[in-house]
């Protein structure tokens, strides 16, 4: 798959999956590996990107085991974002069913 097309999907998972609860670094890894193929080269300059955006906040966490963990907030910013994302997404989807012949529900 095109990397850069991958990299926009990712941003559009990364907004739905922190949008449902707050998580650390290494949950969005796994939670999104579980469906696409990704490594935490791919995932780490997303958040980075996304929350110098304005998109996420971020803040810390101490645990029993281990460092504090970076948790991310999805902002009101990242919801619009989110809601602009599978909007273009849905869209796009369906013009791809279209022109293969088959039929996109939403």
């Amino acid at each position: 798959m095109n990397t850069q097309f991958k990299k926009g999907i990712l941003e559009m998972c990364i907004l739905s999956i922190i949008s449902k609860r707050n998580l650390y670094g290494y949950e969005v890894i796994e939670s999104i590996s579980k469906e696409i193929e990704v490594n935490e080269n791919t995932i780490y300059p997303i958040l980075r990107r996304l929350t110098s955006q304005g998109l996420f906040e971020t803040y810390v966490e101490q645990t029993n085991i281990g460092a504090p963990r970076k948790y991310y907030r999805l902002t009101n910013l990242g919801q619009a974002k989110l809601k602009e994302y599978e909007s273009e997404w849905h869209s796009f989807l369906g013009g791809v069913y279209r022109l293969l012949g088959g039929i996109y529900e939403k």
